[in-house]
């Protein structure tokens, strides 16, 4: 049977609690990812960051300055105060159905993967929809052997 630690990925893009929201936004954008992983300096999981959280965060009070003004302000908010500390995390060794249902069920978009307080990967949505293709890709073969 598969485990988390099959699918996650394990060379995830973290910060920490004292980097800003302007340093998140742009790691985002590089990155082309949602969710960004809190840790503190030994990579003890501390929280999780998503997209959605820095777009109530700035969008939604600031909507009607600049990209420059913006990003003064997020200069100045500390993840801390916009992270989410109620996260909920799976060990490796779970068994990739339950991951799966516990991401359907709660709606999440990720689940960080953690072992005795430390990040080891995070699981998303789309790692489970590149299985779902694959899986797809191997059962088309099969058909057309028949």
């Amino acid at each position: 049977m598969l485990t988390v630690a099959d699918l996650m990925t394990g060379d995830v893009f973290t910060l920490r609690a004292t980097d800003t929201l302007k340093t998140a936004r742009s790691m985002m954008s590089l990155a082309r990812i949602r969710h960004i992983p809190i840790v503190g300096k030994d990579m003890e999981f501390l929280g999780l960051l998503t997209h959605r959280d820095i777009l109530a965060a700035t969008l939604s009070q600031f909507a009607e300055v600049d990209k420059r003004t913006r990003d003064e302000i997020d200069a100045g908010i500390p993840v801390l105060e916009v992270m989410r500390h109620d996260v909920t995390i799976v060990p490796p060794g779970m068994m990739l159905r339950d991951a799966a249902d516990i991401l359907l069920n709660h709606k999440y978009g990720c689940l960080p993967v953690v072992e005795d307080g430390i990040l080891r990967g995070i699981i998303t949505e789309a790692d489970f929809l590149k299985l779902t293709i694959r899986l797809m890709e191997a059962l088309e073969g099969d058909l057309a052997d028949l």
